[in-house]
């Protein structure tokens, strides 16, 4: 089936395409690799996030970074709990720089301030999107089973249209990106 969104109305959320997932050295890249390889997600994402901006779609990118002893963090459990206990995603390290290939362009902007799972905790995401008239989400990044998807229900009970892109995302296995992309589909 094909459809057509309106670029007025649409943004491309990309999310966490930082050296800690997506770069040789980075604490997280083994683990994510052979996802990233299987979907050709850094080729697909950067290829699409090009003709997305040069048909005027805005190009939101979603980091995750933490302060000095992560003490914004304060996890006695779960997910945030590893970040904190790894020392993932440190401010001031090359770990937070996004990928080569998918730098935010002038245009862009940078979503500051994400310090949980979804791209709309702790940050100006909706509002951003509903001050540009955006209707439709279409989502990229990492990891699909954890960010990616709190972030698609948040867009979708927030009232947007969500697209999230199987081909541009990664978990820390084919396997769990497949049973979540294809929930998603």
């Amino acid at each position: 089936m094909a459809f057509k969104l309106d670029p007025k109305e649409t943004a491309l959320v990309l999310i966490e395409y930082q050296n800690e997932f997506t770069t040789e050295g980075g604490k997280l890249h083994e683990a994510v690799k052979p996802c990233m390889d299987a979907t050709n997600m850094i080729e697909n994402s950067s290829s699409l996030m090009n003709d997305l901006r040069g048909k005027g779609c805005l190009v939101l990118h979603v980091p995750i970074k933490f302060g000095k002893g992560f003490s914004e963090v304060g996890a006695r459990q779960g997910i945030l709990l590893g970040i904190q206990n790894d020392e993932l995603f440190a401010d001031g390290t090359s770990a937070v720089d996004f990928h080569p290939k998918m730098k935010p362009a002038e245009a862009d902007i940078v979503v500051q301030g994400k310090l949980g799972l979804c791209g709309f905790f702790s940050t100006n995401l909706d509002f951003i999107l509903r001050q540009k008239g955006i209707k439709n989400v279409v989502l990229g990044g990492f990891l699909t089973n954890c960010c990616i998807e709190s972030t698609m229900r948040t867009a979708y009970e927030h009232g947007y249209s969500v697209y999230t892109l199987k081909d541009c995302c990664a978990a820390t296995s084919v396997e769990a990106h497949e049973v979540k992309a294809a929930m998603t589909a």
